[in-house]
């Protein structure tokens, strides 16, 4: 049958105008907002994604989405995408799921359809066993769409908690993220945070009406603060590129959910002595060092990415590979309080361990602490609740878990610090490697005080009880012989004998009780 030659011209003009409506929405909020946001230091939305995603392969899904509010001033009024851009997209040849709020367009505020488009989203994440990413500039709630607005929020909140432990999630905060909006990336693995953006629940105005404090909004809110004293950031980027780059970086080193392991990397097989370690750590147990040179010796090509860098530095976590295969590591800092274990370093470690059970990423765990820390405020803040979640944490983890025991390991925190007791599949020692309920210094005082008062040469009786104690009880051989560790290495051979353990514990598998969840103690 022969068509009408009108047509063709129809779909002629049909396709214009299509392709003149997805140009004017795309376009969000117009060139006068899109320069403002450009003048701020941040880029636009489809921007932000052309960044994270491979070229060309972002699919959008809801460009034609629009609200239902009728009231203060909605009725007929066209918002593109409703303020957020959602869809599918490859990070390094991998699928990702993807929302990116717009806020030229009503500032990213989040209504009723821009809520239900991130949720699904979402869902097409949990569909796919893609991971999720979202990026945040928002103003919060749509006040005009009033209770839909949050009801809205609330199917976000209930589906990032469907895809918790199931596919990695991953907010990145380049603008406002204030009130309940805030708890999306709470309820995420891990967020980014960019210099620019402020994170709060109740923000400086609301604060110093209700308490009459002034504060500004990068010191309640900003980067820095969430980092350093609230710990709720896992990475501060310097802008909106530095972001991306982070997350794709991070990307790369998870499974796409929790059914996959992670992806492998080429590698030359380098597992050559490396002497520089012996050097790194001081024999000497007063003394502190920066774990990370061990870490950065030992891993490949000394690439490490630190989890929340500047949070309770005492302990240091994050992802890294041996011989191409990913690996979380736990570390003692001794040069951040000796290495201690308190309230926010049990809190960060259980999180990260956690995290990387769900995930199936082995864990190395380098260990020189003495302890959990003292005092007052640290026994009413609850250490003895942060520290169990350390226990648990590890106890509970089913992945490959390969310790090594660099210098102090005393008390309850040898314990806490993936112990063989805890269920720690390889446990190594160096030769400076002192295991003990403390340090033999502290012993002494505690058990043979009244003796070394009435030596004739207290200082020589007291060196000799050391040196007694360290060897009866602290040496590495007295551990090995109690087959709390499984051999004592060489440090230069540390990277060579992690690489071999986690080759042989590739196929681990171990059953637990069946049960619905356990008990963490939060």
């Amino acid at each position: 049958m022969v068509m009408p030659a009108t047509k063709p011209q129809a779909m002629e003009g049909l396709v214009t105008d299509l392709r003149d409506n997805r140009e004017r929405l795309a376009a969000g909020g117009g060139p006068a907002r899109v320069a403002k946001q450009h003048d701020q230091g941040k880029l636009t939305a489809r921007e932000r994604l052309d960044v994270l995603a491979d070229p060309s392969s972002f699919e959008e899904f809801g460009l034609f989405s629009q609200h239902r509010a009728e009231h203060f001033g909605m009725a007929g009024r066209e918002v593109p995408a409703d303020g957020v851009v959602t869809g599918a997209a490859t990070v390094d040849g991998r699928l990702v799921h993807v929302a990116s709020q717009d806020f030229t367009v009503m500032g990213g505020t989040a209504g009723e359809v821009h809520c239900r488009k991130v949720a699904e989203s979402m869902r097409q994440s949990l569909k796919t066993g893609s991971p999720f990413v979202f990026i945040n500039d928002s103003g919060g709630a749509r006040v005009q769409e009033g209770i839909d607005a949050l009801s809205g929020y609330g199917e976000i909140f209930y589906t990032n908690t469907m895809l918790s432990g199931v596919v990695p999630q991953i907010s990145v905060i380049c603008g406002p993220c204030a009130g309940g909006a805030a708890y999306s990336p709470a309820l995420t693995d891990f967020i980014i945070q960019t210099r620019a953006a402020q994170m709060f629940i109740t923000g400086p105005q609301v604060i110093k009406q209700v308490t009459g404090e002034q504060i500004s909004a990068d010191a309640l809110g900003g980067a820095d603060a969430h980092m350093v004293h609230s710990g709720v950031v896992h990475f501060v980027a310097e802008n909106d590129q530095h972001a991306l780059d982070l997350c794709r970086r991070l990307l790369s080193f998870l499974p796409p959910n929790n059914m996959s392991d992670p992806p492998v990397f080429p590698t030359d097989g380098d597992v050559e002595p490396n002497p520089r370690l012996a050097e790194i750590v001081p024999v000497d147990g007063k003394r502190g060092y920066d774990v990370r040179d061990v870490i950065m010796n030992t891993v490949d090509g000394g690439d490490f990415l630190e989890v929340q860098a500047g949070y309770a530095t005492s302990v240091v976590v994050g992802f890294a590979r041996i011989l191409g295969r990913s690996v979380g590591i736990v570390a003692s800092q001794p040069q951040s309080m000796s290495g201690v274990l308190d309230i926010n370093s049990s809190d960060k470690a259980a999180s990260f361990i956690r995290f990387c059970n769900a995930f199936n990423i082995p864990i190395v765990t380098f260990v020189d602490t003495p302890g959990f820390l003292p005092g007052v405020d640290q026994e009413y803040g609850g250490i003895i609740r942060h520290g169990a979640k350390m226990l648990f944490a590890y106890s509970a983890a089913t992945v490959p878990k390969v310790t090594v025991i660099l210098r102090k390991a005393y008390g309850g925190a040898y314990i806490a610090m993936s112990s063989k007791d805890l269920g720690a599949d390889r446990v190594f020692a160096w030769p400076t490697a002192e295991i003990a309920v403390m340090g033999a210094e502290g012993a002494v005082e505690v058990v043979f005080r009244k003796e070394v008062k009435e030596a004739e040469d207290p200082t020589t009786r007291r060196a000799e009880l050391i040196d007694e104690y360290r060897s009866t009880f602290s040496s590495p051989y007295v551990a090995a012989g109690r087959r709390l560790v499984d051999d004592i290495i060489d440090p230069a051979q540390t990277r060579r004998r992690l690489a071999q353990a986690l080759e042989y514990l590739n196929a681990k598998r171990e059953l637990r009780p069946q049960k619905k969840h356990g008990l963490i103690p939060l």
